[in-house]
């Protein structure tokens, strides 16, 4: 597909098996580990490190059976420690890298946020993705989503991590375009999603009307939305109050450019 629309299929790489689910496949939804020095199990997530890859479905529920059932053990083929803590630093880790290649899409170009030019960007075409807060409001994305022409609603990112990204206090939504660091932060999420609850969402197609859009899930953001600007009952209780930013929706630009 042209620039801006969704990514292209990745060519097909090496497969590789799940110790867990023994499905072998595309890397894109496995996380690989290694045994480290001190002959503990090491999350690579950049897939660099040297030693024998042990893959792994990139979920909770994949990696607490793996520790139930000493899976790494079998697949290092030796006696391996796994560090405490393992799920909870992996989530960090996996947050850390989405954010990072977020941020680096943005520089690239490939990314806006902001209500106004997030809703001028899906009249334009489609996208490879929009980006909404793990704590964000239906209402705002219930008026975004009937533009998305099919493409992914992401909201594994909480508003701060998203504000990182884009070198602001918080952001709520954001559109993003195919390529490159794009590409790449869409496997980071898809690898996010499966240590948080929730998920990436399909949008609706081409014509789907606002009633179409999604019910409120697990990711927190039924309800009021403090980071909106306006509760259900139409009172301001925002960090833009008293601000008066010309979009509402994102935070003071911190990063020094324009968007």
């Amino acid at each position: 597909m042209t620039r801006g629309g969704r990514r292209k299929d990745r060519e097909t790489g090496p497969e590789r098996r799940c110790i867990v689910k023994g499905e072998s496949g595309s890397t894109e939804g496995l996380i690989r580990f290694v045994v480290g020095p001190e002959g503990e199990i090491v999350p690579d997530l950049a897939e660099r490190l040297p030693g024998r890859g042990i893959w792994l479905s990139s979920d909770a529920d994949s990696l607490r059976t793996a520790i139930k059932k000493r899976a790494f053990s079998r697949a290092a083929r030796a006696q391996v420690g796994v560090p405490e803590g393992l799920e909870t630093l992996l989530e960090s880790l996996l947050a850390r890298r989405a954010v990072d290649s977020l941020g680096l899409a943005r520089k690239a170009g490939l990314a806006v946020t902001g209500f106004e030019k997030v809703k001028a960007r899906l009249k334009q075409g489609p996208t490879a993705a929009l980006l909404h807060a793990r704590d964000g409001s239906e209402q705002g994305l219930g008026k975004l989503r009937p533009m998305t022409r099919g493409a992914p609603v992401v909201n594994v990112l909480s508003s701060e991590e998203l504000g990182l990204a884009f070198g602001r206090d918080y952001v709520i939504h954001a559109a993003l375009d195919a390529g490159g660091a794009a590409d790449r932060f869409l496997r980071d999420a898809a690898r996010l999603a499966g240590f948080r609850p929730t998920a990436l969402d399909a949008g609706p197609q081409d014509g789907a009307g606002p009633g179409d859009g999604p019910k409120p899930g697990p990711a927190g953001s039924g309800g009021a939305d403090r980071r909106d600007g306006e509760d259900l009952a139409g009172t301001t209780d925002s960090p833009a109050e008293d601000r008066r930013d010309p979009d509402p929706e994102a935070g003071p630009d911190r990063s020094g450019a324009a968007d």
